[in-house]
């Protein structure tokens, strides 16, 4: 590393440790002044006054003054006159110009011409700061004033020596106002953002959450609820067929034991989601069935005790999001049918295949159909919920006298263009 280098990167490295220092104790006095406003407000204000009276019994005044002999005690008087009301400068900084114009006024009369006049300057920064830019045009006629007035009693040279120093000062401090006016609003800007930002990041977590309970709930229903259909109709028969029967009541205890694993693993998959989250995902864990795993439903139904028919119109040609939903109500529809129909009920499943991927499904049954009104539960209302994200309709509810039974007619419409 040369030299030059070398210099610059030791000058970087005592640089940032003092800007360091110099923002923590920035942020320490701006805290403390957060905490006490006033406690800090003194300290200030005691501070302006010591000067003040130092500049008067140090005779400080006596060197840009226009009037030696102006009084000892009027100095002192303007002295605390300037000083005592900044005490107010923060909280009332127009009513603080408005108490030291008249002081301004008697300094400028009498020729004293006090430094301490030039914290009117402070006080035009307060009025950038928290009032509307319109009050400097006024504030800025407050202060030029007595300049005028001293400069026509005790001129120095041309007015404009006097005028023109003042004005370019009022500029310069309400310049600052200004610039830390806008500083403080756009970080308050900034904050407020981020405190919405999040807001709404828990929000759409929350949402996120509810989202993925509403899908896991409808899916464990979907497989539960059908599988436990199908494992009672296969007990009940089985157990009708245990005296008569011994060969039937063995085949319907294999389909249980059969259904009963095939539910286990179907849960077992769908609870995998929830696992841990540091651990990644291996892929395709959630049961997905399509249509193709219709017949091996219709296969279980069947020998669970439910007859069921079937009416294919057109080629299914639907992509695995709809095959899901189509699935998914067939199965949910044939399960209340095993749990309200009754002994004696028939189910007719009629599936109709339209182009772009529309599809009608009617799944109507011969039980008493108007016992399911009355029943809760999630069924339904899932079918709804995965009929909705498609665009589709779905009707569920008795057929019309004279006739018995249950209806579910879904109809997804053709899939929208990319």
């Amino acid at each position: 590393m040369d030299p030059v280098t070398r210099e610059r990167a030791t000058q970087d490295r005592t640089a940032e440790p003092l800007t360091e220092y110099v923002q923590r104790i920035s942020r320490r006095i701006r805290g403390f002044d957060r905490r006490h406003p006033l406690l800090w407000d003194l300290h200030l204000t005691g501070f302006w006054v010591l000067a003040a009276l130092i500049d008067h019994l140090g005779g400080g005044w006596r060197t840009i003054t226009r009037n030696p002999d102006t009084p000892g005690w009027l100095l002192l008087t303007l002295s605390l006159g300037f000083t005592l009301p900044l005490l107010l400068r923060r909280t009332h900084p127009t009513a603080v110009l408005l108490a030291l114009t008249p002081v301004a006024l008697v300094d400028a009369w009498t020729g004293a011409a006090l430094q301490a006049a030039l914290l009117q300057l402070l006080v035009v920064f307060h009025i950038a700061l928290r009032r509307p830019p319109r009050t400097l045009w006024w504030a800025t006629a407050l202060i030029i004033i007595p300049i005028a007035v001293m400069a026509a009693r005790h001129p120095r040279g041309s007015a404009d020596e006097d005028i023109v120093p003042v004005l370019m000062s009022i500029v310069v401090a309400a310049a600052i106002g200004i610039t830390v006016r806008t500083r403080r609003a756009h970080t308050e800007a900034l904050e407020d953002r981020a405190r919405r930002l999040e807001i709404e990041r828990d929000q759409q977590a929350r949402l996120a959450a509810a989202a993925e309970r509403a899908r896991i709930a409808r899916e464990m229903h979907d497989i539960i609820g059908h599988n436990l259909s199908v494992i009672t109709g296969l007990a009940d028969g089985g157990r009708y067929a245990a005296a008569k029967s011994p060969d039937r009541a063995a085949e319907a205890l294999h389909a249980i034991s059969t259904t009963s694993r095939q539910a286990l693993t179907e849960i077992r998959r769908l609870l995998d989601v929830l696992r841990d989250e540091d651990r990644p995902p291996p892929p395709d864990l959630t049961p997905q069935p399509t249509l193709t795993d219709l017949d091996h439903l219709l296969e279980g139904v069947r020998s669970a005790g439910l007859p069921v028919r079937t009416t294919l119109r057109g080629t299914p040609t639907l992509p695995a999001g709809r095959q899901l939903t189509v699935y998914r109500v067939i199965q949910e529809s044939l399960t209340n049918t095993l749990k309200h129909a009754g002994p004696g009920a028939t189910s007719h499943i009629e599936l109709s295949y339209e182009e772009q991927g529309a599809v009608t499904v009617t799944v109507t049954d011969t039980g008493r159909g108007g016992e399911l009104n009355g029943s809760p539960g999630r069924g339904l209302p899932g079918m709804r919920e995965r009929t909705a994200l498609y665009g589709g309709t779905l009707e569920a509810g008795p057929l019309a006298p004279p006739a018995r039974g249950w209806r579910v007619h879904l109809h997804l419409p053709e899939e929208s263009p990319q």
